[in-house]
């Protein structure tokens, strides 16, 4: 038995779920979500809440707490929303937005353009890139993305890091002893 799968999915106002043909889709103020469902797991929806079972066999068990952790998260995307925050560090380090393409000037020889997906969006402030959207997982996606152009090293402390992250600095070499 799912200790996760159990617990039911409460639904905030002006968020709702349809349940059709094997698919789950839920509307709210932030977009809208769909996800197809695995068979073995079966979704219900009932007055202001979402109840997901799975079925006795192999498949069902594994993938019950799963489902009902991604139907959450859609919930909770499309009512509140996801953000994940990079800080970059170094000597001349920038970003900016335009349109729907980040620039990126990280220390390479030419500036990095990335092109940012539907239902992502990015703000800069000072030396903080957020990542928001809906889609918890294409939100952390896209984060890392951005993150691998320049990760964050220990020497120096140059490089994109996520916020809150802990990097232990390194002391380098001591230099020629006689």
């Amino acid at each position: 038995m799912s200790r996760i799968g159990k617990k039911p999915i409460a639904l905030p106002e002006k968020v709702e779920v349809k349940v059709a043909a094997g698919t789950v889709e839920v509307k709210g103020p932030k977009g809208q979500l769909t996800y197809k469902l695995i068979a073995g797991v079966k979704v219900e929806k009932k007055e202001k809440t979402v109840e997901v079972t799975g079925t006795l066999d192999r498949v069902g068990r594994s993938v019950w707490g799963l489902t009902r952790t991604i139907v959450g998260n859609m919930v909770t995307g499309v009512s509140t929303g996801f953000k994940k925050e990079l800080e970059f560090n170094g000597v001349g380090y920038k970003a900016a937005v335009t349109g729907t393409t980040l620039q990126l000037n990280l220390g390479h020889s030419h500036q990095i353009d990335y092109k940012l997906p539907k239902g992502i969006e990015v703000k800069v402030t000072k030396n903080v890139i957020e990542v928001n959207g809906a889609d918890k997982e294409l939100v952390g996606f896209v984060a890392a993305e951005i993150r691998a152009y320049r990760p964050h090293e220990p020497y120096k402390g140059k490089g994109l890091k996520y916020v809150g992250e802990k990097v232990i600095r390194k002391a380098g070499k001591t230099g020629a002893k006689k």
